[in-house]
């Protein structure tokens, strides 16, 4: 029997579904990129890497969605960020899930306190959720990888 505080909310939520059909092998380098002083390149390939392989364990319990503005920020999430879900995974304190709160969909880190669920920003501009027995919360899944751009697009 699920949690008292999860329940189960009738909402409509367009899935984007991996596409696991074709793996593309990228090469691997063994050699790690120092953040700190250069050092002498290194072009030892370790093995190929197939993202599908590396970045989803639980194919058909996993989808893709949009993070959407800044709650999320000192967590690494930022807007328009594809997050990487596992509906496989179990909730636990201090996973960062995807949530439905009275019908409204959201990203945020899930905290048990003395009891009691809440849903906490990572975003000091942002008030936490407490869920309050009576509250509807519905956990999507369990946000496992946040993929951003680094360099910006053209």
């Amino acid at each position: 029997m699920p949690h008292p505080c999860f329940v189960r909310l009738s909402i409509m939520l367009r899935l984007i579904t991996p596409r696991l059909q074709n793996h593309v092998k990228l090469p691997l380098f063994a050699s790690r990129v120092p953040a700190g002083f250069p050092s002498p390149a290194d072009d030892h390939l370790e093995a190929e890497l197939d993202l599908n392989d590396y970045l989803i364990d639980h194919p058909a319990e996993t989808f893709f969605v949009r993070a959407k503005g800044d709650s999320m920020l000192q967590a690494g999430i930022f807007d328009k960020d594809l997050l990487i879900v596992d509906r496989s995974l179990t909730p636990k304190d201090n996973d960062i899930v995807i949530a439905a709160v009275g019908g409204e969909l959201t990203v945020k880190r899930l905290c048990i306190r003395l009891g009691q669920p809440w849903l906490l920003p990572a975003n000091p501009a942002y008030k936490p959720i407490p869920i309050k027995e009576g509250s509807e919360l519905y956990v999507w899944g369990v946000v496992i990888h946040a993929v951003h751009h680094i360099k910006g697009k053209g």
